[in-house]
C-alpha cells in the first residue's frame, strides 16, 4: 500500500505546479510563498531546540494556540516552527505578533523527497500533528527518524473510520507510529484502539480553551457600532444552498422584526459573488463587509467575505446557525460560539461532531432544528428576547476549557 501512495502522490507532484498556479488565479494561494509547497524554504533554522506543529487549517491553528502560548514561555524551546495547508491560516497565524519564537511554513507535498528536504533543513525535536492531519510520508520517515510524534487533539469521524478500515493494516502501522495519541472525543478514542495506536487518552476537545483570539473590546465596539439599533442574527459556515435558504428565512422575520439585518458568514469566501446574485435575485439589500462602507438602512444582510473575523461576529450578535447542518455535509464544530456565549441553532446532519452537539444540546446552549420554518420559529423567539443577553454558561465554558489545556500540557511537557 506504502509503495502505491508513493507512486500516485509522485504523480501528483508532477501536475503539482500546474495546480498551484491555478489557485493563485483563484487567490487561493500565497503567490510570494507557493513554492514552500513544493519544499522551497528560504527561512534559515535557529540554534536549538525546534518544536513543530502541524495544523491543516484555521480551526485546527486555532485550537492549539492556547498550548502554543504555554509552551512559548518555556526558555528551553528557541523556536517554535508552525506549518499549515491553507491561505486562510497563514493569514491568521501573522496576526500573533506576541509568539516571537512562531515562524510559519506552508507544509510541502507529502513526496518522500520533499520530506527528506524538509526534515533535513528544520531538524524537528518533537512533532505534533492536529486533529486529522495524517501524511503518510512525513509519518514513516519521522518514525525512522525517532522524533517524538504525537497526536494531538485526534479526530476521526465515522466516515474517516470506515475509509480507513479498507487499508486496515496501512492505517495500523500508520497510527502505530505516533508515539502518543490525545483524542478529542470517546469515538475517536475507539477507532485509535481498533487501529492499535499508542498511549492513546481523551483529554476533551482542545476547540474548548481560551484562545486570545477572542475579540477584544475594541473590535466590537466597533462591530457594535455597524448594527447600532439594529436586530441581528449570524448564519455562519454557510454551504451552497444555506444562503438562500436564509435569505428565505429573513424576508419571513422581516415580517415581525423590525430593523433586522441577518448576518451570513459564508464557509468558503470565494462564493461572495454568487452569494450577492443569489440574494439580489430574492430583491434583498446586501452589504460588503470589505467595502468599509457605512450600512445603509435598507440593508437586509451583511455578507462577511473575509476570514478570521467570525469570532467577532459571534460576540455582538449572540444568536449563531451554524451551516453545513440543514444540507448534509456533517455540520461545523460549534465550540467557538459556545465559548463566546452564544445561543447555536443547527441541523440534523452534525455527525462530525456528534458528541460535542450532544453535549451542548444537554446544556441546552445548542439546539437542533429540523427545517427553514423550525429555525424562523426559534430565531422569532431569540430576537424578541434581549439580544444583548449574555448566557449564563460562558463562564461554565470557560472552565471546562482550562481543564482540557491544562491536562493536554501536562501529558506533552515531557516531549519539550
Amino acid at each position: 500500500m506504502l509503495i502505491l501512495y508513493r507512486f500516485l502522490i509522485n504523480i501528483f507532484s508532477f501536475f503539482a505546479p500546474i495546480i498551484l498556479l491555478l489557485r493563485i488565479n483563484k487567490q487561493k494561494e500565497d503567490k510570494e510563498r507557493y513554492r514552500e509547497k513544493l519544499c522551497v524554504i528560504k527561512k534559515k533554522r535557529r540554534r536549538g531546540k525546534l518544536v513543530w506543529f502541524h495544523a491543516s487549517s484555521v480551526g485546527e491553528l486555532l485550537s492549539v494556540i492556547p498550548l502554543v502560548e504555554k509552551i512559548h514561555k518555556n526558555t528551553k524551546i528557541k523556536t517554535i516552527l508552525f506549518t499549515t495547508n491553507t491561505l486562510s491560516s497563514s493569514k491568521i497565524l501573522q496576526q500573533k505578533k506576541n509568539l516571537k519564537k512562531v515562524t510559519h511554513q506552508f507544509l510541502p507535498f507529502d513526496t518522500n523527497f520533499f520530506v527528506k528536504n524538509f526534515l533535513n533543513h528544520w531538524k524537528p525535536d518533537a512533532i505534533f500533528f492536529v486533529e486529522s492531519e495524517i501524511w503518510p510520508n512525513f509519518i514513516f520517515n519521522i518514525k525512522e527518524r525517532n522524533i517524538p510524534l504525537i497526536l494531538l487533539n485526534g479526530r476521526i469521524t465515522a466516515k474517516s473510520y470506515l475509509a480507513w478500515k479498507k487499508v486496515s493494516t496501512f492505517a495500523r502501522k500508520i497510527f502505530n507510529s505516533f508515539d502518543v495519541c490525545l483524542a478529542q472525543n470517546r469515538e475517536t478514542k475507539k477507532y485509535l484502539k481498533y487501529f492499535h495506536a499508542n498511549k492513546i487518552k481523551n483529554l476533551g476537545n482542545l476547540k474548548f480553551s481560551k484562545t486570545k483570539f477572542s475579540p477584544s473590546r475594541k473590535q466590537n465596539k466597533k462591530i457594535e457600532e455597524i448594527f447600532k439599533n439594529k436586530n441581528i442574527w449570524c448564519a455562519s459556515s454557510t454551504h451552497y444552498n444555506e444562503e438562500e435558504l436564509c435569505g428565505k428565512i429573513h424576508i419571513n422575520l422581516k415580517k415581525k422584526i423590525n430593523n433586522l439585518v441577518t448576518i451570513i458568514i459564508p464557509r468558503h469566501v470565494h462564493r461572495a459573488n454568487q452569494i450577492i446574485e443569489e440574494l439580489n435575485n430574492m430583491n434583498l439589500k446586501i452589504h460588503r463587509h470589505t467595502t468599509g462602507n457605512k450600512l445603509s438602512k435598507l440593508c437586509d444582510v451583511y455578507l462577511v467575505d473575509s476570514y478570521g473575523e467570525t469570532l467577532k461576529f459571534y460576540d455582538v450578535s449572540k444568536i449563531v446557525f451554524l451551516g453545513g447542518s440543514l444540507i448534509n455535509h456533517g455540520g461545523q464544530n460549534p465550540i467557538e460560539p459556545a465559548r463566546l456565549g452564544c445561543k447555536i441553532f443547527h441541523g440534523p446532519n452534525v455527525q462530525n461532531f456528534k458528541e460535542v452537539y450532544g453535549y451542548l444540546n444537554r446544556l441546552n446552549i445548542s439546539k437542533k432544528i429540523n427545517n427553514a420554518e423550525d429555525l424562523t420559529k426559534h430565531l422569532m423567539y431569540e430576537l424578541k428576547l434581549n439580544k444583548k443577553k449574555q448566557y449564563k454558561f460562558k463562564r461554565q465554558m470557560d472552565y471546562i476549557g482550562s481543564q482540557i489545556l491544562n491536562k493536554t500540557f501536562l501529558e506533552i511537557k515531557k516531549y519539550l
